[in-house]
């Protein structure tokens, strides 16, 4: 945890909150935006390119894979030359990448491009959460980065609507020229407005990023944390690749309407989110974290039940905004805790957290596509899986050492 002249050094150089937050949210954001905007727009770009959807989901599993290695590029780098030129480098990637995703030719290109347009959108990921460790403790980031997925929030809710509307009347490829718009003003802001929070450390070598990342993995309750965070958003990626089919196809709700059933489901996650920033001043971080993943794991088995007996709408579209929602809570408390003891390597802790986490959201993306059957099984059951997972994970490799800490702080007492 960084000590008190740290912090002292740091402050006088951060902006207001508020706009703090609102930048380093954008940031975070260019992942959902650059997912959720084009999902109604699936069986369009489908038939355009002459292909079956299950082929334009592979574009999403793609863009997976790039934010799960893409974030390793990032996290010594972030270290050794400071957060924001690494941070420039990035918004520049993105901003090329999806200007040319809006002139693919053919699908295979867009599966590419969008390998491309996702590491440019890590370095935006990776350095939010690398800035909010180097300016706050443990119960502080849980705090933030809460505020983070409020502003966050914005994207799910309107991304699908502005890209089934955007897609309506101007086709999908004006989608991503609209997010490269958005890059570019980023940069902008970025530029002028956020602040410096780490200073070039030489010390910090690129040839030992090897080591660091190894050094960090061996670290029980940091794998714990980022798994268990990592395997419930796993979750909400399954929902993100199978909903369209589920919805539109299966369900037949109009493509443009789709976007309110998405919506609905990020406005719970901002509810529970805000919820979450007001306990954490009073509760520990890690106490909640454990509470909301023992009830996240009763949504999975609903989940599953759903799949396997065949709810239908309504059956399926209750249980995801429980699990969802859940999120709110989940994510910002194992975020805050896997980071909670990392100080000089921060930025590579914040990299092998997103590399673990959407290298599972790109496994759970691609085992919803090719186990399609044409109904809500593989959807609802890969839910189901990774909400059960992270709650057994977490009990495994954190709650456990959390007793034995407690065992040996009562037996300290006794004796003393």
């Amino acid at each position: 945890m960084a000590d008190s002249h740290e912090k002292q050094k740091v402050a006088p150089k951060s902006k207001p909150l508020a706009l703090l937050v609102v930048i380093l949210a954008s940031l975070t954001a260019f992942a959902p935006l650059s997912i959720d905007m084009y999902l109604p727009s699936f069986p369009q770009i489908a038939e355009d390119f002459g292909v079956a959807v299950s082929k334009v989901e592979l574009s999403l599993t793609t863009f997976f894979i790039g934010l799960a290695f893409g974030q390793l590029l990032y996290g010594t780098a972030t270290d050794r030359f400071g957060r924001k030129i690494p941070l420039y480098v990035g918004l520049i990637i993105y901003c090329l990448a999806s200007l040319m995703c809006s002139f693919a030719p053919n699908v295979e290109t867009l599966i590419i491009l969008r390998f491309f347009q996702a590491l440019g959108a890590c370095g935006g990921i990776v350095i939010a959460r690398a800035t909010v460790r180097d300016l706050f403790d443990h119960s502080e980031s849980a705090r933030v980065f809460s505020l983070l997925m409020l502003v966050m929030g914005v994207a799910p809710i309107l991304a699908p609507l502005v890209g089934g509307y955007v897609a309506l009347f101007f086709g999908w490829h004006a989608i991503f020229a609209v997010v490269s718009v958005i890059s570019a003003i980023c940069l902008g802001a970025v530029y002028k407005f956020l602040p410096e929070t780490k200073e070039p450390n030489p010390n910090v070598r690129i040839s030992k990023t090897l080591g660091i990342y190894l050094r960090i993995f061996k670290n029980k309750e940091f794998l714990g944390f980022t798994l268990a965070g990592g395997l419930a958003q796993a979750g909400m990626f399954a929902y993100i690749t199978g909903s369209p089919f589920v919805f539109i196809e299966l369900f037949k709700v109009p493509a443009e309407n789709y976007g309110w059933i998405f919506g609905s489901n990020a406005l719970g996650l901002i509810a529970l989110s805000q919820i979450n920033g007001k306990m954490v001043g009073s509760i520990n971080p890690t106490k909640i974290l454990r509470l909301c993943l023992s009830v996240t794991a009763i949504f999975s088995l609903l989940l599953i039940l759903a799949g396997f007996l065949n709810f239908g709408f309504w059956g399926v579209v209750i249980p995801i905004f429980l699990y969802i929602a859940s999120l709110g809570m989940i994510f910002p408390n194992a975020t805050a805790g896997a980071l909670s003891e990392q100080t000089e390597n921060a930025g590579s802790a914040s990299a092998l957290i997103g590399t673990l986490q959407y290298g599972l959201a790109a496994i759970s993306s691609s085992l919803v596509s090719y186990f399609n059957n044409g109904t809500s099984l593989p959807m609802t059951v890969q839910i189901g899986i990774c909400g059960i997972s992270a709650f057994l994970i977490f009990n495994l490799l954190v709650g456990d050492r959390k007793k034995q800490e407690f065992a040996v702080t009562e037996e300290h007492i006794t004796l003393g």
